[in-house]
């Protein structure tokens, strides 16, 4: 019987997946070297849990926990990044005009949380990685159909709760 804790039946995992993986949590980040990280954490936890994973199931448990880790790195950024800035609040700025831009972040934070999860990926990956529609409906593993309809149920929510967009 194989074992994900035989060396060649993980290094034929690694061989068969680390490459797509990759490219996944590449698309999430938009960042190569946390991509890189996320993979090779990923694949460090294959090993430490070899004996519980069966091999047909190596896939789903590296895709798992390499997306867990990518939703932890981004919960650690938000916060570094709420921190941050409060810092850099130093401009030259009328008090009105920076009431205006916190509001209007705050109204495009809550409405962008309010997306769900899937229009929200859409629209961040098209919007903000510079992603085209194929490429997210690759990485989600649907049809470009799926994405474009996913794009204008976002943009439609956008509009409804921000004005002037």
């Amino acid at each position: 019987m194989q074992n994900v804790c035989q060396e060649s039946v993980y290094n034929g995992i690694f061989q068969e997946h680390s490459r797509t993986i990759f490219n996944y949590i590449f698309y999430k980040f938009g960042n190569e070297e946390k991509a890189h990280d996320a993979v090779q954490e990923a694949f460090i936890k294959l090993w430490e849990n070899c004996a519980k994973v069966v091999p047909g199931k190596a896939k789903s448990f590296l895709y798992t926990v390499a997306n867990n880790l990518y939703l932890n790195v981004i919960k650690a950024e938000k916060v570094r990044l709420k921190y941050a800035d409060k810092s850099l609040k130093n401009t030259n700025e009328s008090p009105e005009f920076i009431m205006e831009e916190n509001q209007f972040k705050e109204k495009l934070d809550h409405a962008l949380n309010s997306l769900p999860e899937n229009q929200r990926s859409t629209f961040l990956l098209n919007r903000i990685d510079g992603k085209k529609y194929a490429e997210i409906a690759e990485m989600e593993g649907v049809s470009v159909k799926a994405i474009e309809k996913r794009m204008h149920l976002a943009l439609k929510a956008l509009r409804e709760k921000i004005d002037g967009i």
